[in-house]
């Protein structure tokens, strides 16, 4: 990236760089940049994404509990603290015209 381009990022992010700072910067993004790049160059053809980083060490993934209902229905218990209520909704006063 040349220094316009950081000048200009620094414009938008609302950063006031000096001189030092920018080339500082410029060096930094460069290496993101070129990091990037070879990430990028790896062939990837036939890997499956995963869902999650550490799904694949077995020692830190975490199991999924069933989804099942383990509590009662306590609507009508719950429904007793609203102060306004209708057929099982709480309302609420309009607050956006």
């Amino acid at each position: 990236m040349n220094i316009e381009e950081i000048n200009h990022l620094a414009k938008l992010s609302g950063l006031a760089l000096d001189p030092h700072q920018t080339k500082q910067v410029s060096k930094e993004l460069e290496n993101i940049l070129s990091l990037v790049a070879e990430l990028q160059s790896v062939d990837t053809t036939g890997v499956e994404p995963l869902f999650h980083p550490i799904a694949v060490i077995e020692s830190l993934s975490q199991g999924l509990r069933p989804d099942v209902v383990s509590e009662d229905n306590n609507r009508t218990k719950n429904m007793l603290s609203a102060p306004i209520s209708h057929e099982g909704l709480y309302l609420v006063p309009k607050v956006i015209e």
